[in-house]
């Protein structure tokens, strides 16, 4: 099925992931624009305050309360619970950038943030830490199986990999 097939008939959940710096958030919040479709990120929910990570049953509740709403867009990783969201999906949208575009990105981020983009719980500013550098740089080996494991199980979902800005502005029109 070519490109412009699998936009065609656009669903009411979206589920955007990839790499730190990719440009899940801006992406999904074009989108929200877009669409109209109420926009959900999940870091705003993985944290409570000042960076520190909410209970994981608590997290893990509060997507399943997300996914189960009729329209959706989702942003973020969270790679232990991708199948909460991919499962409930009507399409993908998987960023898939070169690691040091993605570097270069979180660090542009700290001194040019979109205000617009209300992606952080209260008290999360921008930073960059070893932990998220760490985390950056195997996201490739951290997603490979799960991603290949989610597409066999559910085969109905479209999913569309984005590897650069001309793929992402191709994408965007679809959706305009």
């Amino acid at each position: 099925m070519g490109f412009c097939e699998q936009m065609k008939n656009l669903p009411s959940r979206i589920m955007i992931f990839g790499r730190p710096g990719s440009g899940k958030s801006t992406f999904a919040l074009t989108l929200h624009k877009i669409t109209g479709l109420p926009l959900h990120h999940l870091d705003k929910h993985f944290f409570v305050n000042n960076w520190i990570e909410r209970d994981t049953q608590e997290f893990l509740s509060i997507q399943e309360s997300l996914v189960n709403e009729d329209k959706w867009i989702i942003d973020g990783n969270s790679i232990k619970s991708l199948e909460i969201r991919y499962s409930k999906a009507g399409l993908v949208l998987f960023l898939n950038y070169p690691r040091w575009f993605c570097y270069y990105r979180v660090l542009r981020r700290i001194f040019s943030k979109n205000l617009e983009i209300d992606d952080r719980a209260e008290g999360c500013h921008e930073s960059v830490s070893c932990k998220l550098l760490k985390y950056m740089w195997s996201f490739d080996q951290r997603v490979e199986k799960p991603i290949t494991y989610l597409r066999e199980k559910y085969p109905a979902v479209r999913f569309i990999e984005i590897k650069n800005t001309d793929a992402l502005h191709k994408t965007k029109s679809y959706f305009s």
